[in-house]
């Protein structure tokens, strides 16, 4: 029997480009689109698409049923700035649509979920260097909460009902085929797109503020991988640190500055950079790559060169 994914959220910045190399590997067919508006080109028109609002649980049965879905990524959520500014809504979308697919997964015999975390699951007692993958956790952010209640949530699924629950603490993350959806990494993009327009950014951190990120090739990569391998390698069923490079604003845009000798960022840290001091500096993810062989691919220097080259060519 085939796979058959649904995507929940593919209009995001993870799922605009996770939809176009799932159906490379799985068939245009077997990979269904949705989300609650109506994203890009590609992943609309390049295969099956369905309008569907994660609290609906009628909706997502019937799209389920429709399909055949064996599998499921939920990506839906509202990240961290938005979420400090909505945190009833950031609650309900982050938890109550988490508990709507676990509990549909159990209803509707789909073994295989995958469903992202983040470092916002950190907090202030968080060692700063090599967050550990056990460590203490006190967020003091609705995404964080959000996120570290949800990593409860697949665990205890997985250990009650055999939900093969997977997951991944995302860092920053960064491309250049989806504009970020309310991030506090989100700088990391910008930077690139007002560097290439008016060679001048105006950052929301600090110079200083160095935060865990990873380029999007590398994130896709992570995640299919980790949905990919044998579920006797899946020793972590809360969710996995992963982690590219740690790296500040200044040095980003010293990097930046390399291909674009007239660039200027300058800095007015913000509420954002409240959540970013909270943060760990950078993580350990030695467990990630010990159990399914995790590695990243892009360091700062090329992850830099290639944002300048493809976002030139959308610009």
């Amino acid at each position: 029997m085939s796979e058959v994914i649904l995507v929940i959220g593919a209009s995001g910045q993870i799922g605009t480009e996770l939809v176009v190399k799932l159906r490379e590997m799985y068939g245009t067919a077997n990979v269904v689109a949705s989300d609650i508006q109506i994203p890009s080109y590609d992943v609309m028109e390049g295969g099956p698409f369905e309008l569907l609002d994660i609290l609906n649980k009628r909706q997502i049965h019937k799209a389920i049923e429709k399909h055949k879905v064996t599998q499921i990524y939920l990506l839906a959520a509202l990240l961290s700035a938005t979420a400090e500014h909505h945190p009833k809504a950031a609650w309900e979308l982050n938890i109550t649509g988490l508990l709507n697919i676990l509990s549909i997964c159990t209803k509707q015999n789909i073994k295989k979920l995958f469903w992202p975390s983040s470092i916002a699951v950190f907090g202030p007692n968080t060692p700063k260097e090599n967050a550990p993958q056990m460590t203490i956790m006190d967020p003091n952010t609705v995404y964080g909460i959000s996120k570290q209640a949800g990593e409860r949530w697949c665990e205890y699924y997985h250990r009650h009902h055999g939900i093969d629950c997977r997951s991944i603490r995302y860092p920053g993350l960064i491309g250049h085929k989806a504009h970020p959806g309310g991030g506090t990494t989100d700088y990391a993009v910008h930077i690139f797109i007002e560097a290439l327009k008016n060679k001048s950014y105006n950052c929301f951190l600090d110079k200083d503020a160095t935060l865990p990120m990873m380029y999007m090739p590398d994130a896709i990569d992570a995640t299919i991988k980790l949905m990919e391998s044998e579920s006797s390698k899946i020793n972590i069923r809360s969710s996995y640190n992963v982690s590219g490079m740690s790296f500040s604003p200044s040095e980003l845009a010293a990097e930046i500055q390399k291909h674009i000798k007239r660039f200027k960022c300058t800095y007015s840290p913000d509420s954002r950079q409240q959540l970013a001091t909270s943060w760990p500096r950078s993580i350990d993810d030695s467990v990630a790559r010990e159990a399914w062989g995790w590695k990243p691919s892009f360091n700062l220097q090329q992850m830099t060169a290639d944002m300048l080259s493809n976002l030139k060519y959308h610009l």
